[in-house]
């Protein structure tokens, strides 16, 4: 089944797609699920239980609160950031939770959600059990979900994850990059153009347009956030025990006093500025964009910004044949290969993320489908094997920089992309093959769990 471009960018909230967002939605699907079938007003008791990567670096990740958040009935879309914390701690300190917001049963997340990481379970690292019970103790149901990354969730038995994409023909459905070249070269049609095709078999153009330019606003809103721009929390450390202090407020009241042209690096400080800022809004629960994920979250939005205001020409038409091209890229790693950290390291999050970002900037500048796709390898090839061990189980070190680094990463890509005439060695689809044996080689102790690299070398203090 073909994916949507809103299936590859949701509005959620952070720090994690994979262990937040995918958990509150789980959890929002089992509540729902105990109501359809008449069983909400029997519960009497909801336990949960968090495996392997989800258990392993829950508690960093935030994944007891998007837990709680779901069984009330939040979806991660539509849950106010601002009032999320006060939600849980209502629940934490009365012991009581409000099934989908009107069924009240007693709670306590110390009992009642289990961290369980050093088991597993074969289907996927993010796996999660949630069981209600009737005051008898009774089981009413149980279901097993995996939080597959970038917020897509798989209810066990299941065969995919649900998607935005409806049972109907597209005019250019593709499921490789050799596919997708190829309807490009005989349409004589960008990359953008496929997609958007595509898009309005489901929907009407307008309200595709409308979709991608809101997804682009809250990525502004966003990065305005993470400057400290009307958000007085950006003052305080980053939740957690590091107590890392936000960088990037300081970092845009430093550039935007500057003088125009005195560094003919600014732009460079500018797309670190912009990327540091939406992953610093992460990592503190506020509102983001899974791009492909959260954990990559800045990579996307820091160049588009990059795109906005440093590319003669920039316009709304290029904004949205960036989000296109990107979504595009994106669709082929998600259908090939992996954007879960937990599954293939972090080569399938800020990886990923730079290279949809390298080929949508290439795209946006004009470049031939061909140079598209060499961007887009590009991106990849130069984070082949990149390890996800966040310090903490927290993500911010080192998420919040990788972020900047992937961004930068990725305008390279497009430049040296578009200084060629599209013609390469390496495919697209080589290198996403590539990347998903690279995760399978990979240890477990480098795939978010906390168990190795800086996770392991860094003193938390």
């Amino acid at each position: 089944m073909m994916l949507s471009a809103f299936d590859i960018f949701k509005i959620g909230i952070g720090p994690s797609s994979s262990h937040t967002v995918g958990p509150m939605r789980a959890a929002l699907m089992f509540a729902r699920s105990l109501e359809a079938q008449e069983l909400l007003a029997r519960a009497a008791r909801v336990q949960v239980e968090l495996f392997g990567s989800l258990g392993a670096t829950g508690r960093g990740h935030a994944t007891d609160q998007g837990v709680l958040l779901g069984l009330m009935g939040e979806a991660p879309d539509t849950v106010d950031p601002a009032r999320a914390a006060a939600q849980v701690a209502g629940v934490r300190r009365d012991k009581r939770l409000p099934l989908l917001g009107t069924h009240a049963i007693e709670f306590d997340p110390q009992r009642d959600i289990a961290f369980l990481g050093e088991r597993s379970m074969p289907e996927h690292p993010n796996a999660m059990r949630v069981a209600a019970f009737d005051a008898a103790g009774a089981l009413l149901r149980e279901a097993h979900y995996f939080s597959v990354g970038g917020g897509f969730v798989v209810e066990g038995g299941a065969e995919a994850p649900a998607t935005s994409a409806h049972a109907v023909p597209l005019p250019f459905p593709f499921g490789t990059g050799d596919e997708l070249m190829a309807h490009a070269a005989a349409q004589q049609r960008s990359i953008a153009s496929l997609v958007l095709a595509n898009e309005c078999a489901w929907r009407p153009e307008a309200e595709v347009r409308a979709g991608l330019l809101r997804i682009w606003q809250v990525m502004q809103d966003c990065v305005q956030r993470g400057f400290g721009i009307g958000n007085a929390q950006a003052a305080e450390p980053l939740p957690g025990a590091l107590h890392m202090r936000r960088r990037a407020p300081e970092l845009y009241r430093s550039l935007s006093a500057g003088g125009a042209g005195a560094d003919p690096l600014a732009a460079m400080d500018w797309v670190n500025a912009f990327a540091m800022a939406v992953n610093e809004e992460n990592a503190a629960g506020g509102r983001v964009v899974t791009a492909p994920t959260n954990g990559a979250a800045g990579v996307v939005p820091a160049v588009l910004h990059y795109y906005v205001k440093f590319v003669p020409g920039a316009g709304e038409a290029g904004v949205i044949d960036f989000l296109l091209t990107a979504a595009a890229i994106g669709m082929l790693y998600k259908t090939n290969a992996s954007i879960s950290g937990a599954e293939v390291g972090c080569q399938g999050e800020v990886g990923v993320a730079c290279s949809m970002a390298a080929g949508a900037l290439a795209a946006a500048q004009g470049g031939t489908p061909r140079q598209v796709e060499n961007a887009a390898e590009i991106g990849m090839e130069h984070n082949l094997g990149l390890t996800c061990d966040p310090v903490g189980g927290l993500v911010q070190i080192p998420c919040v920089e990788r972020n900047a680094m992937g961004a930068v990463k990725a305008i390279n890509a497009a430049r040296m992309a578009l200084r060629g005439d599209g013609s390469h060695y390496v495919s697209l689809d080589t290198i996403i093959r590539t990347m998903k044996q690279t995760g399978e080689d990979m240890k477990f102790t480098y795939k978010e769990t906390s168990l190795g690299g800086l996770a392991v070398n860094v003193v938390e203090c």
